[in-house]
């Protein structure tokens, strides 16, 4: 193998390992439905904590019924703020969007 395959082929191995690791291994499923969810809990929210923001708790759709998910903590991600999950009406149907951090 010539000095210039052996080149090649030593920046390509990274490149194709790089897009392996930036690919999702899943997609998020959407959710929709058709009832509305319940109202919020108050949720006592603990001290801060350096480095990680709030993630409210919220109403998830599991099993066919709605399902308390507590709140956690999300690392802070430099440079955004973050928006937490929801979900939003659009005529009869009610969708579920993903937290996520907003630059």
């Amino acid at each position: 193998m010539s000095t210039l395959a052996q080149l090649r082929y030593a920046l390509l191995v990274p490149l194709v390992f790089a897009a392996f690791v930036s690919t999702p291994t899943f997609a998020q499923t959407e959710v929709i439905i058709r009832q509305a969810p319940p109202v919020e809990r108050v949720e006592v929210i603990p001290a801060g904590r350096p480095g990680y923001a709030w993630d409210r708790g919220h109403w998830g759709w599991q099993r066919g019924a709605y399902a308390w998910v507590p709140g956690h903590w999300q690392p802070v991600m430099r440079n955004a703020r973050w928006q937490p999950g929801h979900w939003e009406s659009r005529g009869p149907n009610w969708y579920w969007r993903e937290g996520r951090w907003m630059r």
